[in-house]
């Protein structure tokens, strides 16, 4: 596939699980690939361009603050302009209301959902000048649903389907079928198999004395009823579809890839 030849995309959070799951598909797609973190593994742009990627980079940044987020985006505008925006960097402090402090709530919006609106903000006005943008942002199913314990997770979650139906409605009439147009969409997965949720996995496989996939079936429990974890390869599928000009209408939406989740 290279139907992303001559775009660039620049993936926030992106040195492991969902974020590098999104880099590899774009990737495969002929993009020219920026991905994002705190440090870059050995070997990450390599492999990016083994995979398929006309070009890559790695951009450090540190999102828990505005300045961090404008030294992204000024380095990524440096590299080339941004026609993908995916903003999948994200934290959690699992609390319950009542014990959550006030710096962890504001560091998760912050890093959740107020990075999301200053890179939209910086690159939403260029793709609306070129006819042509994607932004994908990573939301979740707490964003959709509540859920014990994840009170800044979900308040930012739910503020970025927000924050991407508003961007939405302003960019719908740039561009055009045959240019692409501008589209802001939220995925929302449910329970995703990645490297944070290993040791979950580990402790559930010990705990029962079972194989690594019932134990992940049991860890689910009702909440996701196919009881099969995602991959991150899976939302990578749905973000590449998203990206492409075939998709110009669909633009508004928080899709869940959920196993069943919100369908009950």
């Amino acid at each position: 596939m290279t139907e992303l030849s001559g775009k660039t995309a620049l993936i926030t959070g992106s040195t492991q699980g969902i974020g590098l799951g999104i880099a590899r598909a774009l990737a495969a797609a002929g993009a020219r690939v920026a991905v994002h973190g705190l440090e870059e593994p050995a070997g990450l742009c390599e492999g990016l361009m083994r995979a398929g990627a006309a070009d890559a980079v790695f951009l450090p940044g540190d999102l828990r603050s505005a300045e961090g987020a404008a030294e992204l985006m000024e380095g990524a505008a440096a590299w080339g302009d941004v026609d993908i925006l995916v903003n999948n960097a994200g934290i959690n402090h699992g609390r319950p209301l009542a014990e959550l402090p006030y710096g962890e709530w504001c560091e998760v919006l912050q890093i959740n959902l107020s990075s999301a609106f200053l890179t939209m903000q910086a690159a939403l006005p260029g793709m609306a000048a070129r006819r042509y943008g994607r932004v994908v942002n990573i939301a979740s199913i707490h964003g959709l649903v509540g859920n014990p314990g994840k009170a800044a997770y979900a308040a930012a979650k739910a503020g970025m389907i927000g924050l991407s139906r508003v961007a939405a409605a302003e960019y719908a009439e740039a561009g055009d079928a045959a240019s692409g147009g501008v589209t802001v969409n939220c995925i929302c997965p449910g329970w995703v198999d990645t490297p944070l949720v290993a040791p979950m996995i580990a402790r559930r496989e010990a705990a029962l004395g079972t194989g690594r996939e019932a134990a992940i079936a049991d860890l689910l429990g009702e909440k996701q009823p196919t009881r099969r974890a995602i991959d991150p390869a899976e939302i990578g599928a749905m973000a590449l579809w998203l990206c492409s000009p075939l998709a110009h209408n669909v633009t508004g939406t928080a899709m869940p890839i959920d196993g069943g989740w919100t369908a009950r």
